[in-house]
């Protein structure tokens, strides 16, 4: 949005934009009360001299037409300058740091993991102590699932916040999670946090107020009287957990009135269109980012504004909502960017993806097409979509994933499964059974995830050691059928790792860990198939890393976590993989994925096979792709003359590099 006052914004937006800035910097003059704050105080000065009429601009477009606009920026640019005011000096100098380098998340050093608190280390403290095991593994990025207080009961695995301000007292408080942050920075690993910015829980005190009938904290939700409005709006509405229970209001006995909850009855969403919420909720994740967030997720983007005749997903103004969060955040604290989780249309993904939006976004289609090659045996239509929709612009970057805390959605584009004859509808029934292990000759054990039996939309749980057969192998006990699932974890990873972005693993990958169907005991869980594939760290698993197994290969999990190891630290060391270019290339099977990375000289042919069969690729074919007559696998140290064709084995993938 730079440069919005030269593009028609018009003269009369220009000198509002400095008139109101004129008006409210003595106001804020007096936030700054020592000789100290004196070098922030100029810093965050010049910043929002550089970032104002941008800022001004994206809120007059919101909130310009009601009467009280002007008290409301006031009040947001004061929230600003507190929590500016208020950061630790550590965090200031971060700010200068990433100030000067922007796109430092582009680094090939950047390696994500994501975790439970409670399941992988049981609080805040204990994680601390496991610190030297992310840097054993290579990670450089850490994302907590939500920790934040939560609603008693069932949370939706913690995205139903009651307090933003509060760790929830089963994991810590405040202090052990900036505590936390300190001894991750030291040790070189950012972390990442969620911003839960669509809903609040029932029993936050916001929502608590609403149904005491103070009316100003009524206007933080939707709340109608009757059902008028709301079945207006269900006229264009989707359902999102509709196994829960049915359309997005919720009944309340004490208010006497409906509330929109999109999500789960106990997650009220957000008024946005009232600007006091957009100042509350900036004033939260300044909050959050003062304990040490250097990436913030920002979670269900697609739903955040809400318009009458429209499914209220991906409106217009959402996204002038993130990039005014973001102005707000580039002048308080630039340290920290945005990441986009929109698990939408590839369409609309790409839409949240920019410097004045969101730095960095999930690669939800990227995901889903990696498990659809598996499926297949073939990789067209990954193919497909990798031509014209991986590239980003410049200075972001993709969050490349396996699998996370969520399920499994098939979130290709129906025109380019046509392209190549495919129905849509047709082939996400077919990966539906597949993945769920009902169809003929499938490997997988997933588990359904809000089947809606009136659309036919379906999603899927599951660990990536499970959904790739390591599962189903255990079952029949059959050493084939082990190798091969190994295999196809090895290559997912593989992939991950190398094909531009930021690699994440969701923790409990590293060792192969299979579902958990013991989440049914739990009866805050019970309902929810994700749980399914959110295991408790077992650390008796390390055990397995003693060099005196001897077995052929060494244990299953042995041989995942050390080579997933050996991938992170070749990614690391190969310049190749900085930032997010990659370029196709042909191998000329339908089987087989290949792309070439390149950056600052280095320069490294990835080549995957999906199938559970060998191939013969042509040497003479890859040295076009590769300049040289002579490659070595990175990954195996495998020496191979482009003058011989090249075997590929099963599942095999290879990182290639001149000789």
């Amino acid at each position: 949005m730079t440069g919005m006052n030269n593009d028609g914004l018009g003269g009369d937006i220009a000198f509002e934009a400095q008139l109101s800035l004129q008006r409210i910097l003595p106001r804020i003059e007096s936030v700054w009360q020592v000789e100290t704050d004196d070098q922030w105080r100029h810093e965050f000065l010049n910043r929002l001299q550089s970032h104002w009429p941008d800022l001004f601009a994206l809120l007059f477009q919101l909130y310009g037409a009601r009467y009280d606009f002007f008290y409301h920026l006031e009040q947001i640019l004061l929230t600003a300058a507190r929590a500016h005011r208020d950061r630790p000096v550590t965090l200031h100098q971060l700010d200068r740091q990433r100030i000067n380098e922007p796109t430092w998340f582009q680094s090939q050093e950047l390696t994500g993991g994501a975790l439970y608190v409670d399941l992988f280390s049981e609080n805040l403290g204990r994680l601390r102590e496991h610190i030297g095991y992310f840097k054993e593994l290579g990670l450089t990025y850490l994302h907590l699932m939500p920790l934040f207080a939560v609603r008693p009961g069932d949370s939706d695995g913690g995205y139903a916040i009651s307090n933003y301000r509060a760790v929830d007292p089963r994991l810590g408080t405040i202090d052990d999670l900036r505590m936390l942050a300190d001894d991750l920075r030291t040790a070189g690993i950012s972390l990442v946090l969620d911003f839960v910015f669509n809903h609040t829980s029932e029993d936050h005190d916001w929502a608590q107020q609403a149904q005491s009938g103070v009316r100003e904290c009524q206007q933080f939700y939707y709340i109608f009287p009757d059902r008028h409005w709301p079945d207006q709006y269900e006229k264009s509405l989707r359902e999102i957990f509709p196994t829960v229970r049915r359309g997005n209001f919720t009944w309340h006995d004490g208010m006497h009135a409906w509330v929109w909850t999109t999500f789960n009855s106990f997650q009220w969403d957000l008024n946005y269109p009232n600007p006091a919420v957009f100042r509350a909720m900036a004033e939260e994740m300044l909050f959050i980012a003062n304990t040490g967030v250097e990436v913030l997720r920002l979670d269900a983007v697609a739903f955040i504004w809400k318009r009458l005749g429209t499914n209220c997903e991906n409106l217009p103004e959402a996204h002038q909502l993130i990039r005014a969060f973001n102005l707000v955040t580039r002048i308080s604290a630039p340290a920290m960017a945005f990441l986009s989780e929109a698990i939408v249309h590839p369409d609309e993904v790409v839409k949240y993806i920019a410097p004045e939006e969101c730095q960095i976004s999930y690669n939800p289609t990227l995901m889903a097409l990696l498990w659809e090659s598996l499926a297949t045996r073939h990789v067209a239509l990954l193919v497909k979509t990798l031509s014209h929709r991986y590239k980003l612009p410049v200075g972001t970057a993709w969050v490349n994933y396996l699998r996370c805390h969520d399920d499994v959605g098939w979130t290709f584009d129906d025109a380019d499964a046509a392209a190549l004859g495919i129905n849509g509808y047709d082939h996400r029934r077919f990966l539906n059974e597949f993945y769920t292990g009902q169809f003929p000759g499938s490997f997988a054990r997933g588990v359904p995830f809000q089947h809606n039996a009136e659309t036919g939309d379906m999603r899927i749980s599951g660990t990536l050691a499970s959904l790739a057969g390591l599962e189903q192998a255990f079952e029949k006990d059959d050493e084939r059928l082990k190798e091969l699932a190994i295999r196809r974890i090895l290559l997912l990873h593989g992939v991950t790792l190398s094909i531009g972005g930021i690699p994440l693993i969701y923790l409990g990958e590293e060792w192969g860990m299979l579902n958990d169907y013991d989440f049914v005991k739990d009866p805050a869980k019970a309902g929810d198939s994700r749980w399914v594939h959110r295991p408790k760290m077992k650390w008796e698993f390390l055990d397995d890393l003693d060099e005196r197994i001897t077995s052929s290969g060494g244990s299953i999990r042995k041989r995942i976590y050390r080579s997933l190891q050996k991938m992170i630290a070749l990614r690391k060391s190969t310049p190749a993989f900085y930032g997010a270019q990659m370029d196709l290339f042909d191998p000329h099977n339908e089987h087989v994925l290949g792309f070439v990375r390149s950056h600052d000289g280095s320069r490294v042919v990835v080549i995957a096979n999906f199938d559970e069969n060998a191939c013969i690729l042509s040497g003479n074919h890859l040295r076009t792709a590769g300049l040289g007559r002579f490659f070595k696998d990175a990954i195996t140290s495998r020496e191979l003359p482009t003058s011989e064709d090249l075997h590929l084995g099963p599942y095999e993938i290879l990182w290639l590099q001149r000789i």
